[in-house]
């Protein structure tokens, strides 16, 4: 009858579903509306997209070394998988480690030149780990406002006492530290590279600050890992600190093979206490061994040469400097995210969709991923780019641009 458990849920769900539907319909009536583009070939600079899209140029994937792809890094993959299975159905303390788990961890830390490295599904689950099992209510974390979601997320499940200072604002930042001499100890925390301006920290003025307030440094070098410094070892290295960082996490789902998976890296004794203590590696299955294939042999190439990484370089300053010849505001500096600031999200919406129009695969990014007001479309460079790939990018954004009141 109308008063029964079954109606009354039936009522409930229904609320439920009005809801939803009206906060849906604020997203697209707001421009901010995500669509899912269905690609139906291999990660690259070249995609086909389904229903018959084909030569697309793609100019929005983290594929910075072109690695997803590499025959090598393949191979490898398609190896690990006949010799150690599909997965492991456990977690690693029980019954999920392998030894490729075990070389994998040796490789990262090497690469970095930290103790020891552990494992995670994700750098996003890396981020979510580290803070609540190593700070507690005497501690305190000074967190640059805009750091990634994840660290911010990471932070939020610790009890520590947290400070946010203003975008790499060393004056706001020391401010903050002098605040915190009260607490045991002090963790500054920041991305390495910004992922939706393309800058990068200002490291070195950081490190001085936390040596001059014993405190620590942790960096999260998604953006980072693979291209960033001379060896593409990471910002740590571009700016001279490796020393001078304790706590390193990264991703192997960007650059080191675009697969999935994260790390952390750092002294012994924590890499230790998070195999303990932290909650995303005790309760997550172990990495793929498909996954591990491939990151380990993205950082042998990473390890023999350092060609790949230095061949970003010239393909940035290609495409940022013809940009802004054209009359476009491109954000950060000397990264290969280069962020098309256009400021309106109706505007970045309609631009992308016609750069696509174009054969030009890029995405416009709006409110809530990076502020209200400051809507832009988030070019990412690849060493896989040819000159031709990235001047052809130009001339669509050029005709696109003008098409839409972007450029005079």
């Amino acid at each position: 009858g109308p008063g029964s458990p079954r109606a009354a849920s039936g009522a409930v769900a229904a609320q439920l579903r009005r809801r939803l539907e009206s906060e849906l319909e604020d997203i697209r009536g707001a421009g901010t509306w995500k669509s899912e583009r269905v690609i139906a070939s291999r990660q690259g600079p070249h995609l086909r997209l389904a229903g018959g899209g084909a030569g697309i140029l793609n100019f929005c994937a983290n594929n910075y070394l072109g690695l997803s792809s590499h025959p090598e890094v393949i191979r490898a993959a398609v190896e690990a998988l006949e010799k150690f299975g599909a997965g492991l159905s456990s977690v690693r303390f029980i019954c999920g480690t392998q030894s490729i788990h075990k070389d994998l961890e040796e490789k990262v830390a090497r690469f970095h030149q930290r103790e020891d490295a552990i494992l995670y599904a994700s750098c996003f689950d890396a981020n979510a780990g580290i803070f609540e099992a190593l700070l507690t209510p005497e501690d305190a974390v000074l967190s640059d406002e805009l750091n990634h979601a994840s660290i911010i997320d990471g932070i939020r499940l610790c009890k520590a006492n947290k400070y946010r200072y203003k975008h790499m604002d060393m004056q706001d930042l020391e401010a903050k530290l002098q605040d915190a001499q009260k607490h045991r100890l002090r963790l500054v925390a920041t991305d390495g590279a910004f992922s939706m301006d393309g800058d990068i920290a200002p490291l070195r003025e950081i490190c001085q600050l936390a040596q001059k307030y014993d405190a620590l440094v942790f960096i999260d070098e998604c953006h980072a890992t693979g291209f960033l410094g001379p060896n593409g070892r990471g910002t740590d290295e571009l700016l001279g600190v490796m020393d001078k960082v304790t706590i390193i996490n990264s991703t192997l789902g960007k650059a080191l093979g675009g697969a999935a998976g994260g790390y952390t890296t750092g002294p012994k004794p924590l890499i230790d206490l998070l195999r303990q203590r932290s909650r995303p590696y005790l309760f997550s299955n172990s990495l793929p061994p498909a996954v591990v294939g491939c990151a380990s042999k993205a950082l042998d190439l990473l390890m023999e040469s350092n060609a790949i990484a230095q061949s970003m370089a010239a393909k940035t300053q290609r495409f940022r400097s013809k940009m802004t010849a054209a009359g476009f505001t491109i954000s950060g500096k000397d990264h290969p995210i280069c962020p098309v600031m256009l400021g309106d999200a109706r505007l970045a919406a309609v631009m992308a969709e016609d750069m696509l129009n174009r054969g030009i695969y890029v995405i416009g990014f709006s409110y809530p991923v990076v502020p209200k007001g400051k809507a832009r479309i988030r070019v990412q460079i690849s060493a896989v780019h040819s000159d031709e790939d990235i001047d052809r990018c130009v001339e669509a954004f050029t005709e696109v641009g003008r098409k839409h009141g972007a450029l005079p």
